[in-house]
């Protein structure tokens, strides 16, 4: 049997062996709670709070303005909810593009908030059509706020997170980024970037699965989704994840760390896959700007095959070739695509799209025996 081929890095990524090792020793010898006042709860709560200082370190923030949660989605349902039901949030702007751990959060407040929800037009590209949000913004009198994603998940469509912010201080209105795909593959320097909330999920970056965390922005409150406990300062009840926060903490440092240096490897493969695609067929399309290595992640490459082909993702999957049609949140359903639904043609929609992401772990090797099988298959 040949090697498995993963290449469904935008839906997560394999935890890196140093942070396995973390883990494994946090789970042996870190077992305290960090509630409890004794010895093994101390030892387990300075662990935590280490943790928190080292991640705000990298965002150029301060501790308390983190708080760990299970991940992406929650984080993002924290921050949503929190800016409705605290900080008197009565509309929010965000796009038809969103992953649905925002759209879905939004339109759980319309319907049950009475919140005022409104979509900013993007282009065929997925890009934000800033001029349509000025007009939006410029258009009512209601605190709010604009929620748009930092990289969209499915065409890796990078988001100027600088202008948005420069719009959002114009009108005094608050920003949140889902920053789940820029986390750990771009620097996001928050005081030169001012981004009201952000949200992090760990397994983005070969951390572990099920633990993440927001950014609040120093002076804002948070109302806890749920109650019990007083942990993490009164935001989130639960024991703390300790050996995940611990693993996410390591894996956030080492990505960080060889930042640049992965970036360029990942670029260049991803480059090398767009160049002997298009030598399989001239019909190839990419959808998005995820062919444009500047204005797109490196780590995405959303594909248009000029055929369709129902059984193209299960055959790369039965040739030991993991690919998504979409986001992976979407398994399952047979919905398709709302990002693609909402930025192609009919025509175009009518098409086989594969998304194909990249870690540091992807090899050429494995881009040359993709190739050759996609030749096969097409």
């Amino acid at each position: 049997m040949k090697k498995a081929i993963y290449l469904d890095n935008a839906a997560t990524t394999k935890i890196d062996s140093e942070v396995l090792e973390l883990m494994h020793s946090s789970m042996q010898e870190n077992y305290g709670n960090p509630s409890s006042t004794h010895q093994f709860g101390r030892k387990a709560k300075s662990a935590v709070e280490t943790a928190r200082k080292n991640i705000a370190k990298h965002f150029n923030v301060t501790a308390p303005e983190i708080i760990f949660t299970a991940g992406g989605t929650e984080a993002d349902n924290l921050i949503l909810n929190n800016a409705v039901l605290n900080l008197g949030v009565q509309r929010i702007i965000t796009s038809k593009i969103e992953h649905h751990a925002v759209l879905h959060t939004c339109e759980f407040l319309e319907r049950t908030k009475n919140i005022i929800l409104e979509f900013v037009n993007v282009d065929e590209f997925g890009s934000i059509d800033l001029l349509h949000l000025e007009v939006l913004l410029s258009d009512s009198e209601s605190k709010t706020l604009v929620s748009l994603m930092y990289i969209n998940n499915e065409i890796g469509t990078i988001l100027p997170a600088d202008e948005i912010v420069v719009l959002c201080k114009k009108y005094n209105t608050l920003f949140h980024s889902d920053t789940v795909q820029a986390i750990a593959h771009y620097h996001l320097d928050l005081q030169k970037i001012p981004i009201d909330f952000i949200a992090a999920s760990a397994h983005k970056f070969h951390g572990p699965k099920g633990v993440g965390f927001a950014f609040f922005k120093k002076g804002f409150g948070v109302l806890p989704m749920f109650y019990g406990g007083d942990q993490e300062r009164g935001a989130r009840s639960s024991t703390e994840n300790v050996h995940s926060i611990l693993g996410m903490e390591k894996a956030l440092s080492i990505a960080i760390a060889n930042l640049d240096s992965d970036k360029n490897y990942i670029e260049n493969l991803k480059f090398y896959f767009i160049t002997e695609l298009q030598k399989i067929s001239e019909d190839i399309q990419f959808n998005g700007l995820s062919s444009d290595v500047e204005k797109s992640s490196y780590t995405i490459l959303n594909v248009r095959f000029p055929v369709k082909n129902d059984m193209l993702l299960f055959s790369l999957d039965m040739a030991g070739i993991a690919v998504s049609g979409g986001s992976a949140c979407q398994s399952g359903s047979n919905t398709g695509s709302h990002v693609l639904a909402e930025i192609l043609k009919d025509a175009e929609a009518d098409k086989t799209s594969v998304r194909f992401s990249f870690s540091k772990y992807t090899t050429k090797e494995e881009i040359d025996s993709t190739i050759i099988k996609l030749k096969e298959l097409l």
